[in-house]
C-alpha cells in the first residue's frame, strides 16, 4: 500500500515540474530532490511488500514513507490551490509578484525542505538499523495453510452441503480411463474448497481406484519442479517405497500424475489446463439451510438435538446472514458462540462483528485466510479493492460507475476482472455478452477490507456505529456517509481528504463552509443522495476530478462549475437539471459528460428523454469523449460535427428539419462507437436517409421514432452489437437488414414493425438475445432451424394476437430463459397444457410468465 501512494506522489511531481509554468525555482528544487529520494525507495518498499510479513520495525518504516507521501502530495495540491485561487481572483499573469503569494511560497518550500531532510533521515535510520536484513517469523502466514492440511483429518459428520459436488467430482476421478486429469476447484478463501477435496480424497472407494495417493499445499511462493517433486515423494511413502535418490535431478518434464486436484482462488489458474485433459467447478456458498444447519451444529453442539434456543434466534440468524454461505466463517463464529449462553454475549459479537475479526483469535483463522487474498494483490489492485469496501454493505455495484471512479483516480478499468477472477467480487449479473455488470463484496471479506483501509489511512466508513467523532478526527483520505446519524458539518476538520462519497436514504445539505473545507477534494459521489443544491462554492474545488450527481434532485448546477478545469467526469443523468450553464464550455478537461433524466415511460407507448439543453460553444470542449443526452435546439446538432473526439453521443428532441445537420455531423465522428437518436413524439420521423455510410466502429445504436422504411447503411454495421429500434412502425421487414449482421448480440424491437408475420430464415449468429415488445398485429413466428444458434434469453411481450409461440423455437437448444408478458390467454394456456405441442417445444428452456415492465437494458 505504501508503494502504491510512493508511485502517485512520484507521478505527481513529475508532472508538476514538467507542466506547471507558474512553479517557482525554490518549489521546483525541492521536488525534484524528493523524487530522487523517493524513486530510490520505491523499489525497497515494493520489496517489502512482497515479504507479506514484516517486523515492527520494518512496518513502522513503511508507515511512515506512507505519511510522508501523504504530506507532499498534500503540499503539492496546496500549492496548486494558491495558483489557481491567484489565476481566477487576480488579473496578475505570474502569481509571484504578489507579497501573500510569495510568503505561501517561501512557507510551502520550506516545508517541502523539512520533508525532504526527514526522508533522507528516514533513508540513514533504514540503514542503521538494517531493516533489509530483519528476518521476520512466517509462522502466522503459514498458519492458513496449516488449517488447509486439517481438511485431511475432518469427520464425515463435520461436512455439511456439497453433495452435488461430491457426487460430480467422484465421477470425474472414477471415470476408469487411463489419462491425465486436472481437476479445479475454484472459489474465494473458505468457502470450502479444500473440505470437498479432502473428502474426495478420504474416500476409500475413491481410494480403491488408484495405486497410490498424495496431498501436498502449495505456498503462496513456489517453483513447479520443487512442487511435483514433493507430490512423487509422497506417492513413494504413501506406498512405503523408499524415495529415489535420483528424484532431485529430474525436471518437471520427467513428472507426472493421474489425477490432480487443485484448489485455487484464482479463475485463471484453475482454467490453465495445457495438454491434459481438465475439468472446472466453481465452488458457491452454502445454501441457507445448510449454512445454518452447520452453524447449529457448532455453536449449539452442548444443546439436545444442536438446535438454537429461541431466545437466541435472532442474533444466531443475522450471524449466518454475514457469512453469506461460506463455511469457514461459519465453523469459526460457530466455535466461538459455543461457550456464550447470554443474549448480551451474543449481541455484543453480532454489534462488533469487525472488532471481533481483528481481535479474537478464535476468529483469526477466518481473518488470516480471508487476508491471503488482500496480500497476495499488487498495490495498485489493492487500491481497487479498498474502493469496493468503501460501498455500503451488500450495495450492488454497477460496473461502468466503478471503473469511471477508478479512472478519475488514474487507476486502470481492467482491474475490475483481475479482482473477479481472484474471488475478490462476485458477478451478481452480466451482460448478454457474459460482461459483468453489476457486483458485490461478501460481508467478511469487506469488514477486513474496512479494518486495513483505517489503518492504511486509506479510508474510512461512517455508518453509525462508531461515534462520529471518531471518524472525525481519522487521518484518512477517503470518507463514506452512509447514514443520516451525526451533523454533515463535524467531517469539516478533514481537510486532507480526496474522495467523499454519500450512500443515505434520508435529506443531505451541504453548506458552503463545509464544502470549503474540503478544497483538495478530487471525487465528490452523491449519486442518489437527496441533495437539492449543489453550493455555489463547488466551484473552489479546484482538484474535483470527479462529481457525480446522478439520481439528486439537483435541479442546476451553478456558474462556478465552469471554474472546475481539472474535472474529468460529471454525471447528471436522472436529476432535475435541464440545462447547462454556458460557463460549462470552460470544463477543458472534461472527458465523459453524462446528462438527461432516465427513460422510465411505459416501453408499451412511445416515450421520450427530454434531454439536457447545452451551450452553442460546446464544441470548444476537446476532450469530451462520451456526452448524452443533448437537447437539439438552434444549431447545436451542427456544432456536434466539430467533436470528431466523440466515441459516445446521443440526441434527443430531434425534427425532420435536422436530418441534414444530423447526418452530416455523424459522418464526421468517426471514432462513435455509441450512438442514440430519438424523436420527440411518436408522429415525428425519424430522418436518416442522408446518412451515407455509419461510423466504422459503431457498436451499439439505439433508434427512436418512426422510419419511412429500413436505412440503407445498416448492412454497413459490421461492428454492430446492440440494436433498438423503438417506435419505428415499419412496413418493410427489417430482419433481412440486419441478420447479417456478424457481431450482433443483442436486439430489442418495440412496435417497430407493422405486419402480422416474422420470418427468421437466416443469419443472427451471434444474437444472445432477442425481445419483441408491442407487436399488435403479429400472429405468427417462425425460426428456422440453424438460426440464432447461440440465443440464450427471447421475451415476448404485449403480441396479444400471438396465440402460439413461435415455430421452431425447439431447436433454439442454447436458450435459456423464454419470458412471455402481457400476451393472449391462450398462448399462456397453451405453454402451461403440459399436453399441449407448445409445451413439449419449451421443455428444455426455463420458462417463465411475469409481468414484465420497463426497459430491457
Amino acid at each position: 500500500m505504501a508503494s502504491a501512494a510512493v508511485d502517485h506522489v512520484i507521478g505527481l511531481t513529475v508532472s508538476t515540474v514538467q507542466n506547471e509554468a507558474t512553479l517557482s525555482v525554490g518549489i521546483n528544487d525541492e521536488l525534484d530532490e524528493i523524487r530522487r529520494e523517493l524513486v530510490s525507495m520505491k523499489s525497497f518498499l515494493h520489496d517489502a511488500e512482497r515479504k507479506q510479513v514484516m517486523s515492527e520495525v520494518m512496518k513502522t518504516w513503511v508507515a511512515d514513507v506512507r505519511d510522508i507521501a501523504h504530506q507532499i502530495e498534500d503540499l503539492i495540491d496546496e500549492y496548486m490551490y494558491y495558483v489557481y485561487r491567484q489565476q481566477h481572483f487576480t488579473k496578475l499573469h505570474r502569481i509571484f509578484r504578489t507579497p501573500k503569494t510569495l510568503l505561501e511560497t517561501r512557507q510551502i518550500a520550506s516545508k517541502l525542505q523539512q520533508i525532504n531532510k526527514t526522508i533522507k533521515g528516514m533513508d540513514e535510520r533504514r540503514q542503521r538499523y538494517d531493516i533489509d536484513s530483519i528476518e521476520c517469523s512466517n509462522d502466522h502466514y503459514n498458519f492458513p495453510l496449516y488449517q488447509r492440511d486439517l481438511a485431511l483429518f475432518m469427520k464425515e459428520d463435520d461436512v455439511v452441503g456439497f453433495v452435488d459436488e461430491s457426487r460430480l467430482l467422484k465421477t470425474w476421478l472414477m471415470d476408469k480411463e487411463e489419462h491425465r486429469t486436472l481437476i479445479s476447484m475454484v472459489g474465494m478463501g473458505g468457502s470450502g474448497k479444500t473440505t470437498l477435496v479432502a473428502k474426495a480424497y478420504n474416500d476409500e472407494t475413491v481410494k480403491s481406484y488408484f495405486e497410490c495417493c498424495a496431498w501436498i499445499t502449495a505456498s503462496q511462493t513456489y517453483t513447479r519442479d520443487d512442487l511435483l517433486k514433493s507430490l512423487i515423494k509422497e506417492f513413494h511413502q504413501s506406498r512405503k517405497e523408499e524415495v529415489p535418490n535420483d528424484l532431485g535431478t529430474k525436471d518437471f518434464k520427467d513428472l507426472f500424475g493421474s489425477r490432480i486436484m487443485l484448489t485455487t482462488r484464482k479463475e485463471d489458474v484453475g482454467s490453465y489446463s495445457s495438454d491434459v485433459r481438465s475439468h472446472f467447478l466453481t465452488i458457491k456458498p452454502l445454501k441457507e439451510k445448510e449454512a445454518w444447519d452447520l452453524f447449529c451444529m457448532k455453536a449449539f453442539s452442548s444443546y439436545p438435538d444442536k438446535s438454537c434456543p429461541r431466545e437466541l434466534e435472532p442474533w444466531a440468524l443475522e450471524l449466518v446472514r454475514k457469512c453469506k454461505g461460506l463455511p469457514l466463517a461459519v465453523v469459526a463464529l460457530g466455535g466461538l458462540l459455543s461457550s456464550k449462553k447470554s443474549i448480551t454475549e451474543w449481541s455484543s459479537v453480532c454489534d462488533n462483528l469487525n472488532w471481533q475479526l481483528n481481535n479474537n483469535q478464535m476468529l483469526e483463522v477466518v481473518k488470516s485466510i480471508l487476508l491471503l487474498s488482500f496480500s497476495d494483490l499488487p498495490s495498485p489492485l489493492k487500491h481497487c479493492f479498498l474502493y469496493c469496501c468503501l460501498f455500503p454493505e451488500d450495495y450492488e455495484i454497477k460496473r461502468k460507475r466503478l471503473i469511471k471512479l477508478w479512472i478519475a483516480k488514474d487507476l486502470f478499468s481492467n482491474y475490475l476482472m483481475e479482482l473477479i477472477l481472484r474471488s475478490m467480487l462476485q458477478v451478481v449479473s452480466r451482460n448478454e455478452f457474459g460482461r459483468p455488470k453489476r457486483c458485490k463484496m461478501h460481508d467478511l471479506l469487506r469488514e477486513i477490507g474496512l479494518s486495513i483501509s483505517e489503518k492504511e489511512k486509506f479510508g474510512v466508513v461512517y455508518d453509525g456505529k462508531v461515534e462520529i467523532g471518531e471518524c472525525e478526527s481519522h487521518q484518512a483520505r477517503r470518507l463514506s456517509i452512509q447514514t443520516t446519524k451525526g451533523d454533515l458539518q463535524s467531517y469539516g476538520s478533514m481537510t486532507q481528504l480526496r474522495s467523499l462519497f454519500v450512500f443515505v436514504n434520508g435529506s443531505v445539505s451541504f453548506s458552503d463552509k463545509l464544502l470549503s473545507k474540503f478544497k483538495l477534494l478530487r471525487a465528490l459521489d452523491l449519486e442518489n443522495a437527496a441533495i437539492d443544491l449543489l453550493p455555489d462554492v463547488v466551484g473552489t474545488l479546484f482538484n474535483l476530478r470527479y462529481l457525480n450527481l446522478r439520481g439528486t434532485p439537483v435541479a442546476e448546477l451553478p456558474k462556478s462549475v465552469g471554474k472546475l478545469r481539472n474535472l474529468e467526469m460529471l454525471n447528471i443523468h436522472n436529476t432535475n437539471i435541464k440545462e447547462l450553464p454556458s460557463e460549462a464550455v470552460e470544463l477543458q478537461n472534461l472527458r465523459l459528460l453524462k446528462m438527461s433524466s432516465e427513460w422510465i415511460g411505459d416501453i408499451h407507448n412511445f416515450e421520450f428523454a427530454p434531454g439536457v439543453k447545452v451551450p452553442f460553444e460546446i464544441s470548444k470542449l476537446k476532450k469530451l469523449q462520451a456526452v448524452a443526452h443533448i437537447k437539439a435546439e438552434g444549431e447545436i446538432v451542427r456544432q456536434l460535427g466539430n467533436m470528431t473526439q466523440l466515441n459516445r453521443m446521443g440526441i434527443v428532441n430531434l425534427k425532420e428539419a435536422d436530418e441534414q445537420n444530423m447526418c452530416s455531423s455523424i459522418q464526421n465522428l468517426k471514432l462513435l462507437n455509441y450512438l442514440c437518436l430519438m424523436v420527440n413524439n411518436e408522429a415525428e420521423f425519424l430522418r436518416v436517409k442522408a446518412l451515407k455510410t455509419p461510423p466504422p466502429q459503431l457498436q451499439k445504436l439505439l433508434l427512436f421514432g418512426k422510419l419511412d422504411r429500413v436505412p440503407h447503411w445498416f448492412c454497413s454495421l459490421q461492428n454492430l452489437t446492440y440494436l433498438w429500434l423503438h417506435w419505428s412502425r415499419l412496413r418493410e421487414d427489417p430482419l433481412p437488414h440486419i441478420a447479417a449482421l456478424p457481431k450482433l448480440g443483442q436486439l430489442v424491437l418495440v412496435n417497430s414493425f407493422v405486419k402480422e408475420y416474422l420470418h427468421f430464415c437466416s443469419g443472427f449468429a451471434m444474437l444472445k438475445m432477442l425481445c419483441m415488445v408491442n407487436f399488435p398485429q403479429l400472429t405468427g413466428i417462425n425460426i428456422e432451424k440453424g438460426i440464432m444458434p447461440d440465443i440464450h434469453e427471447l421475451v415476448i411481450d404485449s403480441c396479444l394476437a400471438l396465440n402460439a409461440v413461435p415455430q421452431g423455437i425447439e431447436f433454439l437448444t442454447n436458450l435459456q430463459s423464454l419470458v412471455l408478458a402481457n400476451c393472449s390467454s391462450s398462448l399462456i394456456g397453451r405453454v402451461n397444457d403440459v399436453e399441449s405441442k407448445d409445451r413439449s417445444k419449451v421443455q428444455h428452456i426455463d420458462a417463465s410468465l411475469p409481468q414484465v415492465h420497463g426497459s430491457y437494458k
